[in-house]
C-alpha cells in the first residue's frame, strides 16, 4: 500500500497549527503590551475577535497557497510568505472591527504591536519547524523510503541528483539497474551501486528490502511490463516517468515523486491524514496497551518463570511492512527450547502452506509430552495475554494495532511473488484473520485472500470493527488455543 501523503494546505497542517497558536498568542500579548491592566479575557468581543483571527488565518493560508513548497523555500521567500499571512489577518481584524463597532476598545496600536510580534515569532517559528522536520525525517530510519531505481546510463546521474534534492532524506536510493549498459553491474554512479541487470531486478528485488520501484527511461525504452506485474505482485509502489513513452497501462495515479512526474501504481493508494489517523490511533492504543502490560507482568511473569525458569519474555525476528526485519515480543508461553523443537512437530502442522499451527503443541508451557494438558502456557495463549507485550512494537511503529499477520523469517523467504504482497501494510496485533478466521482456516491461501481483502478495503471504521470484534473474541475464548 502506498501512502501518498497530504495534499494541498493539509500536507503541511503542522505549519498551520503552530501558525495558528502563534498568532493566537501574539495578539494576545499585544493586547497586554497596550492594556496592561484590562480583563480583556471577560469581555465577549475580544472572544470574538479571537475566532476572527483563526478563521483569517485558515481562509489566508488557502487563498495564497501559504504552505505550498513551504519546505523547499529559502529565508527571505519565508519571510515573505509570513507577512503576507500577517498582513492578510491584520486587515481581516481592522475590517472586523469597524463594521463590528468595537476599535474603541482595541486602539491602533495593538494592531501594530500583533503585526510586529507576529512576524518575528512566526518566521522564528517557520525556521525551527523546518529543522525539526528535516532532522527527524534524515535521522529517523521509520521514515526512509527505500527506492531501486532503473533507468540508463546518460541519465543516471541527473535523476539521482533530482532524487537527492527533492526527497528531504525520505528516499534511500539503495541499487539501481542500468538498461542499457549490463556490463556495468558493481560500479557505482553518485554513490548508488548498480546491482543488477534489467533480467535480474524481480529476484534482486524479490530478496532486499525494497518499498518503491522508480522507472526513468526514455522513450526509445519500452517500460519493463514484466518487473511493474511483480512489483504489484509483492505489494511494491512503483512509480513510472511520465512522457518518455507510448506506454498504455491502467493506472492510479499521476503525481511528483522527489521532482519527478511520474505514473504511480500501487495496491491502494491513501490519502495522508488517514494514514495519520490510523498512526495516532495505534499510539493511542500502544499506551493503554502498555500500561495492561505492565500490571500483567506483575501477575504472569512471576508464573512463568516458577513455570519453566528462564526469561517472561519471547523475542523473535519477525519481517514488517515490504520486508523490514524486526524483533516481536510476547511473554513466553512456551519451553525454552520452542524454536528448536519446532523442526520435529512441522510433521503435525495443521495449516495448509507457509505458516505452523497445531492444537495440542507439547512446546507450551505445562502442556505435558502429548500437548494435551492445561498449564499457564495454555492459558496465557487461550486468553491472548501472550501478545499484550507486542503493543511496544505498535508504539514503536514497527506495527500497527491492525494489520496482517507479520511471517516469522523462514516464512518469508519460502513466499511466492504473490504472497509478498500482504505486507505492503504494517503487519497488526490483530487482523481479519486473527478477528474472524483464526479457528476455523486452516488454509494459507484463504489467510491471504483475507489479508488481500483487508488491505483493498481498509479504513478507519473497519479497523474498529476488528478491533471490537477481537476484543469480543479474547473475552470469550473463541479461535484461541
Amino acid at each position: 500500500m502506498y501512502n501518498r501523503g497530504l495534499r494541498g494546505w493539509m500536507k503541511h497542517f503542522d505549519f498551520m497549527i503552530l501558525d495558528f497558536i502563534i498568532i493566537e498568542l501574539t495578539f494576545i500579548l499585544a493586547c497586554n503590551i497596550r492594556h496592561p491592566m484590562r480583563h480583556l479575557y471577560n469581555l465577549e468581543e475580544y472572544r470574538r475577535i479571537m475566532f476572527v483571527l483563526a478563521a483569517a488565518c485558515i481562509m489566508g493560508s488557502m487563498m495564497m497557497r501559504i504552505y505550498s513548497d513551504i519546505l523547499k523555500r529559502g529565508a527571505l521567500a519565508e519571510l515573505m510568505s509570513v507577512i503576507k499571512l500577517v498582513l492578510f489577518s491584520a486587515a481581516v481584524i481592522m475590517g472586523f472591527m469597524f463594521f463590528g463597532k468595537t476599535s474603541s476598545l482595541f486602539s491602533r496600536l495593538v494592531v501594530f504591536y500583533y503585526i510586529i510580534l507576529s512576524v518575528v515569532f512566526v518566521y522564528a517559528e517557520r525556521l525551527l519547524w523546518k529543522l525539526v522536520i528535516i532532522k527527524y525525517k534524515v535521522n529517523n530510519p521509520s521514515h526512509i523510503r527505500h527506492m531501486f531505481l532503473i533507468t540508463t546510463a546518460g541519465k543516471a546521474a541527473d535523476v539521482i541528483h533530482m532524487i537527492q534534492k527533492n526527497s528531504f532524506g525520505e528516499i534511500e536510493l539503495t541499487g539501481m539497474a542500468l538498461v542499457d549498459a549490463p556490463d556495468d553491474v558493481g560500479m557505482t554512479i553518485e554513490k548508488v551501486p548498480v546491482v543488477s541487470t534489467l533480467e535480474g531486478v524481480v529476484d534482486y528485488i524479490s530478496k532486499q528490502w525494497i518499498d518503491e520501484m522508480m522507472i526513468v527511461l526514455p522513450a526509445q525504452y519500452e517500460t519493463p511490463e514484466g518487473i511493474l506485474r511483480a512489483c504489484s505482485l509483492m505489494g511494491i509502489t512503483s512509480h513510472v516517468a511520465i512522457n518518455l513513452g507510448g506506454r498504455r497501462y491502467s493506472v492510479r495515479e499521476v503525481e511528483e515523486v522527489a521532482g519527478i512526474y511520474t505514473v504511480t501504481e500501487s495496491l491502494r493508494i491513501v490519502d495522508g491524514y488517514k494514514i495519520v489517523a490510523k498512526r495516532l490511533m495505534d499510539i493511542g492504543g500502544a499506551l493503554i496497551g502498555l500500561l495492561i502490560t505492565l500490571i500483567l507482568m506483575m501477575i504472569v511473569g512471576p508464573m512463568i518463570f516458577i513455570s519453566d525458569p528462564g526469561p517472561i519474555f519471547f523475542a523473535q525476528d519477525r519481517v514488517g511492512k515490504n520486508g523490514r526485519i524486526f524483533k516481536i515480543y510476547k511473554f513466553r508461553s512456551m519451553y525454552k527450547d520452542a524454536e528448536e523443537r519446532k523442526r520435529e512437530l512441522l510433521k503435525d502442522n495443521e495449516m495448509n502452506g507457509l505458516m505452523f499451527k497445531m492444537d495440542d503443541d507439547p512446546r507450551i508451557i505445562g502442556s505435558g509430552p502429548d500437548g494435551t494438558k492445561h498449564g499457564i502456557g495454555w492459558f496465557i495463549r487461550k486468553t491472548s495475554i501472550d501478545e499484550f507485550p507486542q503493543f511496544l512494537n505498535v508504539f514503536l511503529g514497527e506495527m500497527s494495532m491492525v494489520g496482517t499477520r507479520p511471517p516469522t523469517v523462514d516464512e518469508w523467504e519460502q513466499y511466492e511473488l504473490k504472497h509478498r504482497a500482504r505486507l505492503a501494510m504494517k503487519p497488526g496485533l490483530t487482523g481479519l484473520w486473527q478477528a474472524y478466521g483464526r479457528g476455523e482456516i486452516k488454509d494459507f491461501d484463504e489467510v491471504i485472500d483475507m489479508d488481500m481483502q483487508y488491505i483493498n478495503t481498509w479504513s478507519i471504521g473497519g479497523d474498529l470493527k476488528i478491533i471490537f470484534h477481537t476484543i469480543g473474541a479474547v473475552i470469550s475464548g473463541k479461535g484461541a488455543k
